[in-house]
C-alpha cells in the first residue's frame, strides 16, 4: 500500500551515497592525524622517561631532558590567553550586543577578518617593533606572549560573536520585558548560555599559541637557557623553538629525540584541549534549550 516510488528510491540512494562521501571524507582527514600520531609514538616513545620531562637539556642539547621548554611554553600559554581571552570577549560583547550595523564596525569586522589571515612571520616583526621596543619590555615571555595574543586574538573574536548570536533572541526580549538592563541580560542570560561556544575559541587559541615557532624566536624565545623563567620579563625556551634548533641545528641529536619533543608537545595540546572540551561538555548539560 505504500511502496515507495522512483522519486523515493532515487532520494534514498542519494541520501546513501552523501552519507558514504561524507563519511569517506572524514575518514580521510582522521587516518593522517592517527598515522601522525603512530608515528611520532614508536619514534618518540624510547626517548620519554622522567629525566627526559624533568631535567634541562645538556652537552649542546644532544642530551638529558626538556624542562625550561616545557616550563617556558606553559608560560607562554597561559599569559597569552590572560592577555587575549579577556579583551576578545569584551571585543565580541561589544560588537555583538552594542555596535549599531554602520561604516565604522564594517570596517572592524573586515579587520578583524585580515588579521587573522597575517602571516605570523609578520606578527613576529610587530612583537618585535611594539612590545619589544616601543612598550620596551624586551625579549621576554610578556613580549612573545602578548605577541602570540594579538595574532590569536581574531579566533577568540570570531568564536565568541559566533556563540553570542546563538543565544536566541527570544531569551534577550524575555528578559527586557522584565525589566532587566541590557548589561543584566548579558551577563545573566547571554554569557552563561554562550560560555561553551567561547571555550571553542579558546582551544583553537591553546592549539595555535603552543606550536607558534616564528612570533615567539623574535619577542622572547631562546635556543638554549639552563634556568626556569622566574617572571613574565625573562626569556624562556619554548618546545616549539627547541624542535626546530634540535631538529636543524644539531646534527649529532639522537633521532628519537626530536620525535620525543614532538610527542610531548602534541601531548601538551591535547591535554589541554581535552580539559577544556570536558568542561565545555559539562556547560552545555547546563543549558535549558
Amino acid at each position: 500500500m505504500f511502496a515507495a516510488t522512483s522519486l523515493n528510491r532515487r532520494s534514498y540512494r542519494n541520501q546513501a551515497v552523501a552519507k558514504a562521501v561524507f563519511g569517506l571524507m572524514t575518514v580521510a582527514l582522521v587516518i593522517p592525524v592517527l598515522v601522525i600520531l603512530g608515528a611520532l609514538i614508536v619514534r618518540g616513545g624510547p626517548a620519554i622517561s622522567w629525566e627526559f620531562l624533568f631535567t634541562p637539556p645538556v652537552n649542546g642539547m644532544t642530551e638529558g631532558g626538556i624542562l625550561p621548554a616545557l616550563i617556558g611554553t606553559i608560560w607562554l600559554v597561559v599569559v597569552a590567553l590572560i592577555a587575549s581571552v579577556p579583551i576578545g570577549i569584551a571585543a565580541a560583547l561589544y560588537l555583538s550586543e552594542y555596535a549599531p550595523d554602520n561604516f565604522l564596525t564594517r570596517t572592524i569586522n573586515l579587520a578583524i577578518i585580515n588579521l587573522a589571515g597575517v602571516p605570523s612571520i609578520v606578527h613576529a616583526l610587530f612583537g618585535v617593533g611594539a612590545f619589544v621596543l616601543f612598550f620596551r619590555f624586551g625579549t621576554s615571555i610578556l613580549a612573545a606572549s602578548l605577541t602570540l595574543a594579538v595574532m590569536t586574538l581574531p579566533v577568540v573574536i570570531v568564536a565568541t560573536r559566533e556563540s553570542l548570536q546563538a543565544v536566541p533572541q527570544a531569551f534577550r526580549e524575555a528578559c527586557w520585558n522584565m525589566g532587566a538592563t541590557r548589561w543584566q541580560t548579558i551577563r545573566k542570560v547571554v554569557l552563561p548560555n554562550s560560555v561553551s561556544g567561547i571555550l571553542t575559541g579558546v582551544i583553537l587559541e591553546v592549539s595555535r599559541a603552543a606550536g607558534e615557532t616564528a612570533p615567539i624566536m623574535f619577542t622572547g624565545a631562546a635556543a638554549y637557557l639552563m634556568f626556569l623563567p622566574q617572571s613574565v620579563f625573562d626569556q624562556t625556551m619554548a618546545m616549539s623553538l627547541h624542535l626546530y634548533v634540535i631538529a636543524t641545528q644539531q646534527p649529532s641529536v639522537p633521532e628519537e629525540i626530536p620525535y620525543g619533543v614532538a610527542l610531548v608537545l602534541i601531548s601538551i595540546v591535547l591535554l589541554m584541549n581535552a580539559i577544556s572540551i570536558a568542561f565545555r561538555v559539562y556547560l552545555r548539560g547546563l543549558k535549558k534549550w
